[in-house]
């Protein structure tokens, strides 16, 4: 299968460099590093092979279409909706948040599933 290129919203980026600005607030530069590739790895994943992202939060929230990867070492989980051309990647949260909360928000760029 041809991997579809993998674009994230630009909430998923502000996910992303806020748990990057945590682990290096933290003093932990490598933990961000890896971090970045784990991302990198996960984005490859589903790039590749979107349908085995786990559908449990669109079943949970009637988001049809609406799948999540957990990263490799880290806890956090990236939504994503499958599109003809492309993955369309939501969110990058953290697996401790309030999960359906951030993704129903009405202040997020979520709308047109």
């Amino acid at each position: 299968m041809k991997a579809k290129p993998v674009i994230p919203r630009a909430l998923a980026s502000g996910d992303v460099d806020e748990a990057i600005a945590w682990y290096v607030g933290e003093n932990a530069t490598q933990a961000a590093l890896g971090l970045i590739d784990a991302l990198e790895r996960a984005y490859s994943h589903i790039a590749h092979h979107p349908a085995t992202g786990s559908a449990r939060y669109a079943l949970e929230l009637n988001l049809a279409g609406l799948r999540s990867w957990p990263l490799k070492d880290y806890p956090y989980l990236v939504f994503y909706v499958e599109r003809a051309d492309h993955i369309d990647v939501w969110r990058v949260l953290h697996g401790q948040r309030d999960i359906p909360a951030w993704l129903l928000d009405e202040s997020t760029d979520n709308a047109g599933l």
